[in-house]
């Protein structure tokens, strides 16, 4: 009796410890598709190195053997809130996380099969990386974007200086900048997400695409559970957006706002004198520059500024003051915008030795 009561509680300590260390992400194959799960909801699945170190030889490995790949995120609260900043300004640790993630992101913006990405609940930074480059991006009403990254010292990487100067009306530089969000089928509109479907419709659709075997049939019934658009939310400051992220510098887009004297644009002032004034400057100029370039040399271009900042003053200070002490009062350095000068951002942009580059996993030696 002894023995028969201690074999399933020693069976169940064996699943639950498997099942501990596999639990950060999670993989499926039903019919002939791959199904993953960002499996960390409490931290609103953000992405941390375990993650994207099994993403990336999964995902390499379903390209050549599956119809289609599914990826979202546990609980209904978020697909992906982003990476794991408070990881990502360790100066060892970040640019390994940055490398892989980075990585992964390569790997969906040019994957063979179709990727459909169900971004149901908060997406942001990172999210966007594992969403925005695939073929297909499912909103939902739960659906909030952002790239917010110069409120703590960074600048939207994953690719954002690959995807932001790409939307329509200087959308993407407003965006960046900001780190505005937009909701529901506002994502849609703005060109981020693909398709429209409410969050209760998500289960019937997944299970629909399992069954699919053609590419035809994939956009066929997306486009069956696709809701038709609403007018955008800033469809009445988009001539304003247009007019004032048209600028060259970030100096100019201020001066350009403060003509334009609405609510919309007090607010967007004041939310830019809240972000790091160098960050502000870095995004410009990534995104001025990412509009000319392809993704891989948007994310080698982006490789160089994360390790910079992550031995730099302002990415760790602004976790620290948003995310570790909250005291919200980042010490910038440099303080103003006009500190930030021509030969400080530049610094960020500049080749790292030729070890410490990023290549990617298929790279001809």
């Amino acid at each position: 009796m002894f023995k028969l009561r201690i074999l399933p509680q020693t069976t169940s300590l064996i699943k639950r410890t498997m099942s501990s260390q596999e639990a950060d992400v999670l993989f499926e194959t039903i019919n002939n598709a791959g199904i993953i799960t960002l499996n960390r909801p409490k931290a609103l699945n953000s992405l941390n190195t375990s993650m994207v170190s099994k993403l990336l030889p999964q995902l390499r490995e379903w390209e050549n053997s599956k119809n289609l790949v599914i990826i979202k995120g546990a609980g209904d609260k978020a697909f992906c809130a982003g990476g794991d900043v408070k990881l990502a300004i360790d100066k060892v640790e970040g640019p390994k996380f940055f490398y892989t993630e980075y990585n992964v992101n390569y790997l969906i913006g040019k994957y063979k099969i179709p990727y459909i990405a169900f971004i149901n609940g908060i997406t942001m930074g990172g999210g966007l990386g594992m969403s925005v480059h695939g073929r297909y991006r499912v909103a939902t009403e739960k659906t909030i974007i952002a790239m917010p990254e110069t409120k703590i010292g960074l600048f939207p990487d994953v690719g954002g200086s690959y995807f932001l100067p790409r939307l329509q009306v200087n959308l993407g530089l407003y965006l960046g900048l900001t780190g505005d969000r937009l909701k529901g089928k506002d994502v849609v509109k703005a060109g981020i997400a693909t398709h429209f479907v409410s969050s209760k419709r998500l289960y019937e659709l997944e299970k629909l695409l399992l069954r699919c075997t053609s590419e035809m049939e994939i956009h066929s019934l997306l486009n069956k559970f696709n809701e038709p658009p609403e007018e955008f939310s800033l469809a009445p400051n988009i001539k304003h957006i247009n007019y004032c992220f048209a600028a060259s510098t970030v100096e100019e887009i201020i001066e350009r706002l403060e003509k334009v004297q609405n609510e919309w644009s007090v607010k967007t002032l004041k939310t830019l004198n809240q972000m790091c004034p160098g960050s502000l400057k870095i995004t410009m100029r990534a995104l001025q520059r990412g509009a000319q370039l392809d993704l891989p040399q948007c994310l080698k271009m982006e490789y160089r500024l994360t390790c910079r900042a992550t031995e730099n003053h302002d990415f760790p200070e602004g976790v620290r003051a948003l995310l570790i002490d909250k005291d919200n009062n980042p010490q910038w350095k440099p303080k103003t915008l006009a500190e930030v000068d021509d030969g400080y951002v530049e610094s960020y942009f500049k080749k790292l030795p030729e070890d410490r580059e990023l290549k990617f996993f298929d790279a001809k030696l």
